[in-house]
């Protein structure tokens, strides 16, 4: 757990234990990764089971940034339907991509197997909740999609939403089979685990400062040291900062915050009785999903307005839970907090070659758990020699988003405008 205080509900009921481990000298290795999350263990990982010698650095604990505050819900595929996902990558990308994403979940369910992960996993699926009848349209429309690429994903009635909820505020919903959840920090922490198992060096608690070429290779300066390396990855997706220049403005931040009750017991059994994770059609997102020690978490798009015990926030989660569960009576929250996502403007990530032997996946659009730990084993096959041709998307050049500063303060106004109006 964090220090000072923790960073997440998960930082606080992860069964994988937090480390620290400071850098005490230069090292050298084939690789040099610069975060230690979801992108950066699973390159660390994948490099070491291909034979090739890594380091992560990490600023400041593993899972500090978005991967230990995410929902956890291991999802398959992005924001688009399918037609719209090869509409925009082609016709070589966009039925890869699709097929690649879509085993992401299981990719992600074999790591926490070999590597005996603990992380509360599920396997029962993710539900894609309709807001409205207009969502349910929507839910349709990508259920047909699905149906002719034969993946295991439902189309739920309203009565059957309710028997999955334990509500009646949604219209229908999409059940995909081929998701579930986790404790995220739980994971990341396994990830480690395993990739200092196999042989990769981690770091913590040192911060990058600065990369340049070295000869063939490249110096990366810490405040703890240097790492000469032959190649680096940059995983740091949302929480990216000015180590490269301009990088940070090729997405636009959003926040996400999330409220964990108590436990509530049997008072809860009810809601998602299978412990699949929600979200909705909203435009502005809601999610909610059950923890093993039966907590309900819910969240939204914003930040965390007040304490964990009293606040907007908290009026907020009060009246959604009161609205969807009015026999559930009065909850207690006991953990808040909120995470960063790195919105592109067309919801797709990005690979990108930023120089000869520096690269980065980054964009996740919070999808973090399946593209993070799928781009990881593709930054190790990319530099194992595999032909960059075969990643589930092409490599491209930075693309800044000049309006990405304000749009972040615009959407922040606006989500605790809908935090406020939501809590009345």
């Amino acid at each position: 757990m964090t220090v000072d205080r923790p960073i997440s509900l998960w930082d606080v009921s992860a069964a994988e234990p937090d480390f620290a481990a400071p850098m005490n000298a230069d090292t050298q290795v084939d690789v040099a990764i610069i975060g230690g999350g979801f992108t950066g263990l699973s390159t660390a990982l994948h490099c070491a089971e291909a034979g090739l010698s890594s380091h992560v650095l990490e600023a400041r604990q593993i899972g500090y940034g978005g991967s230990g505050r995410n929902v956890g819900l291991v999802n398959a595929g992005i924001w688009h339907p399918p037609a719209k996902v090869r509409e925009k990558l082609g016709d070589t990308y966009g039925p890869r991509f699709l097929a690649r994403f879509g085993e992401g979940p299981n990719m992600v369910f074999d790591l926490i197997e070999r590597h005996q992960i603990r992380c509360e996993v599920t396997k029962t699926g993710t539900l894609h909740a309709a807001h409205a009848p207009s969502g349910f349209e929507d839910l349709r429309a990508r259920h047909l999609e699905w149906q002719r690429l034969d993946a295991p994903v439902d189309l739920l009635s309203r009565e059957e939403m309710i028997a999955a909820t334990g509500t009646s505020v949604f219209y229908g919903g999409l059940l995909d089979r081929r998701a579930g959840t986790i404790n995220p920090m739980g994971y990341v922490r396994g990830l480690a685990r395993a990739a200092r198992g196999a042989g990769a060096e981690i770091s913590t608690g040192v911060t990058a400062t600065r990369l340049r070429r070295e000869g063939a290779g490249w110096l990366v300066e810490t405040d703890r040291g240097v790492v000469r390396s032959k190649s680096v990855v940059l995983g740091t997706n949302a929480y990216t900062d000015d180590l490269w220049p301009d990088l940070k403005k090729v997405f636009t931040k959003i926040h996400y915050f999330q409220l964990a009750t108590t436990p509530l017991g049997a008072r809860g059994a009810h809601i998602l009785p299978e412990r699949q994770g929600l979200w909705d059609t909203g435009q502005i997102m809601f999610s909610l999903r059950r923890d093993r020690a039966d907590r309900l978490i819910i969240g939204s798009m914003g930040t965390v307005v007040g304490s964990k015990a009293q606040g907007l926030s908290q009026r907020w989660a009060r009246k959604q839970l009161s609205r969807m569960f009015p026999e559930l009576g009065p909850v207690t929250f006991e953990e808040a907090w909120h995470g960063q996502i790195a919105m592109t403007p067309d919801h797709l990530p990005r690979i990108y070659k930023l120089a000869d032997g520096l690269f980065t996946p980054i964009g996740y659009n919070g999808r973090g758990i399946t593209t993070g730990t799928l781009f990881g084993k593709a930054m190790s096959g990319l530099l194992t020699g595999m032909d960059p041709a075969g990643l589930p998307l092409p490599i491209t050049d930075v693309k800044t988003v000049p309006s990405a500063p304000i749009m972040s303060r615009f959407y922040q106004a606006a989500f605790t405008a809908h935090q406020i109006f939501k809590s009345l």
